[in-house]
């Protein structure tokens, strides 16, 4: 379904689970696990993989991002974090949710990183997976040459300088299957609808510069941060530093020895039960 968050925007959004449910003939709240997909430029079509599993402990919402997906593509001056991270006040507004837990994947993770930054007193919780607090080339081409050799790293090298659709294919192909320590391609998963446009303007607008390290600081809310030690495209230090930002008293961090980019995807086991925990208690 879309939802008009305002100003005529709409977002596509779909939710899974129930938010009230009879127990023991009363309607119990159950809470909001709202998702923020990762990209930019892609859809939420990955959570579709596994985040059903939440269900019985939350309501889960999953949507795309303004400019991404099935939501209106708008203009590229709306292409920027603000904008992302005040639309997930927008969305809760709209939704009449309240105190959500936002979980923010790799890019999304960006996002919620800036929504902590900009509206500190508005999420009950906040998880931050495979993701990172600013960008760093070298710590990423390091990871792919040590991942995918001497080849990944040229490749990678080349795509983030210049995502152009030759270089992107070079980068999917074989850069893709290096995201994650579980046979495949993860960008070959699952069908995605993608933006590459509003892509390219981030990789040379917003994304070599990004520092998010002043955001965490202002967190108000226990913030769970997961990594995977395999992970290329947002390598462990940057978990550790997301980790070293937040204030002491709210932060859980969770390092997996076997994941790539995307911890769910890698040790589900181990990932879906640490997010359980964090949502129930």
């Amino acid at each position: 379904m879309r939802v008009d968050i305002g100003g005529g925007v709409r977002i596509y959004v779909d939710v899974d689970g129930l938010g009230l449910v009879p127990v023991d003939g009363k309607m119990v709240q159950r809470p909001t696990l709202l998702l923020l997909h990762g990209g930019p430029g892609m859809d939420h079509a990955t959570y579709k993989l596994g985040m059903h599993l939440m269900r019985d402990v939350a309501q889960v919402v999953m949507y795309d991002h303004r400019g991404q997906g099935r939501s209106d593509r708008r203009t590229p001056d709306e292409w920027n974090l603000d904008t992302w991270a005040d639309d997930v006040v927008r969305l809760c507004d709209a939704l009449e949710i309240e105190r959500p837990i936002v979980l923010g994947n790799s890019f999304g993770g960006f996002v919620a990183q800036r929504y902590l930054g900009r509206h500190p007193e508005h999420p009950g919780k906040v998880v931050l997976s495979s993701t990172v607090a600013r960008w760093n080339l070298d710590a990423v081409l390091d990871q792919f040459e040590r991942l995918g050799g001497a080849e990944a790293r040229s490749i990678a090298a080349a795509f983030w300088a210049e995502p152009n659709s030759a270089n992107r294919e070079a980068y999917l192909r074989v850069c893709g299957p290096l995201y994650t320590q579980t046979p495949g391609n993860l960008f070959e998963s699952v069908e995605m609808v993608r933006n590459n446009d509003l892509f390219a303007h981030w990789n040379t607008n917003e994304h070599p510069t990004f520092d998010l390290r002043d955001d965490l600081a202002r967190a108000q809310c226990p913030v769970l941060v997961l990594g995977g030690e395999h992970d290329p495209v947002c390598p462990i230090v940057g978990s550790e530093e997301i980790a070293a930002h937040l204030p002491v008293e709210h932060v859980q961090f969770e390092r997996f020895a076997h994941s790539g980019h995307g911890v769910f995807r890698d040790e589900a086991d181990k990932a879906y039960a640490i997010l359980r925990e964090f949502v129930a208690t």
